[in-house]
């Protein structure tokens, strides 16, 4: 049975969930989500979909899940990958999932969307620059844990690897310049380099268009 993800390709979150079905090898399809148009806001989507008007959303059978990160854990649990070689390996991919969602992809997807798809004139400075620095900070922190290391967690990619890139292989501009963090920028290379790796608009379908 294919697994059915609702998505949206501008979605950081969904993509942490989209990369881990692609790289697990499993079979699956984007549904897609009209975010900019309101979808998600929309009694039918909350009825149907998700209670909390999110994306992404699994469909696997009689399985219905939301939240990424509870999206990986299913389907290391499905297939054996990604979720660490023990419980203690599993522990510390959680707390940087964890950190991810609180300190790193919620500030990036913010200020994404500040700078990318509101109109220029109702773009906050202000806010926009308190988020850079925010950015800057969880930026440190990565770049100084990956110092000397291939993967977040590990010896192999984890979910954590998979959590933590969600916003940082997008092409529009949000405060982040892979040169300037080259821990980064390395890893995000070696992850790039595995199998069935695919970057967010190729593996789910884009709803904006800047030149419309």
């Amino acid at each position: 049975m294919t697994i059915k993800l609702h998505c949206f390709g501008e979605s950081g979150h969904s993509y942490k969930a989209a990369l881990a079905l692609e790289m697990a090898g499993l079979e699956w399809k984007p549904v897609f989500i009209d975010f900019f148009e309101g979808e998600t806001r929309g009694d039918a989507y909350r009825r149907d979909v998700n209670e909390m008007g999110e994306a992404p959303v699994l469909v696997d059978g009689d399985t219905r899940l939301s939240q990424s990160a509870v999206i990986q854990g299913y389907l290391s649990e499905k297939t054996g990958r990604f979720g660490g070689r023990d419980a203690a390996e599993a522990r510390e991919i959680l707390r940087w999932q964890f950190w991810d969602n609180h300190k790193l992809s919620s500030q990036a997807g913010m200020l994404r969307f500040l700078m990318n798809f509101l109109p220029e004139e109702k773009r906050p400075a202000e806010v926009i620059d308190f988020t850079k620095n925010r950015l800057t900070a969880a930026y440190n922190v990565l770049d100084a844990h990956l110092a000397g290391r291939d993967w977040i967690v590990g010896e192999a990619p984890s979910n954590a690897d998979l959590t933590c890139c969600g916003y940082l292989y997008y092409p529009e501009p949000f405060g982040f310049d892979r040169a300037e963090w080259p821990n980064i920028d390395a890893w995000l290379t070696r992850l790039s380099d595995q199998p069935r790796w695919k970057s967010p608009y190729d593996l789910m379908p884009r709803a904006w268009r800047a030149a419309d």
